[in-house]
């Protein structure tokens, strides 16, 4: 089945639970909702070949979910009053729904075929990775070498997510200790 296939299911599945997320009158039932479409989000960077953006995002997600889960985990958060929605409001969202996903479409039609690099600095990075760098393995020159920064940028965001989890997580400990709950 081609890659077009598999983006446009996703697509429809990330709107399809965006939509669902909205409407959920539980919060943390929306919470998990939302970190499925994330999920998704993760497994369309792997389709388009970008496996550090893949990461990034699954670990992102997983994040995410801990530290709402912590925050909404008390019984007095979990329901919502329904919202009163008028058909224009309606309306013009499903409009809008309707058209971002025709013109996704569009674009996934003009992505290059499966295995053929978007842009020419990939072919760069093929034949010259070997002779500049002298490393036998490709892709530890380019995330070492040529994309450095990026790699930098992006370690440097897992790590504050993971202090930011480990934060919260010992203030909880620390109240309970403490007897304040």
């Amino acid at each position: 089945m081609p890659i077009d296939i598999w983006l446009i299911f996703l697509l429809s599945f990330m709107i399809l639970g965006s939509i669902v997320a909205l409407e959920i009158n539980d919060i943390l039932s929306s919470i998990v909702t939302i970190s499925v479409v994330g999920l998704a989000v993760s497994t369309a960077f792997l389709l388009l070949q970008a496996p550090d953006l893949a990461i990034v995002q699954f670990l992102f997600e997983i994040f995410a979910l801990i530290i709402l889960v912590r925050a909404f985990i008390r019984k007095d958060y979990h329901s919502l009053e329904p919202a009163r929605l008028d058909r224009l409001t309606a309306a013009l969202t499903a409009l809008t729904l309707i058209a971002v996903f025709a013109f996704s479409i569009h674009v996934f039609k003009g992505l290059p075929e499966f295995g053929r690099p978007i842009l020419s600095t990939a072919q760069y990075y093929i034949d010259n990775a070997g002779q500049q760098i002298r490393s036998a393995n490709i892709v530890s020159s380019v995330v070492l070498d040529y994309r450095a920064y990026d790699t930098l940028g992006e370690v440097t965001v897992l790590a504050t997510a993971i202090l930011g989890v480990f934060t919260i997580l010992r203030v909880r400990k620390a109240k309970k200790e403490g007897g304040e709950e």
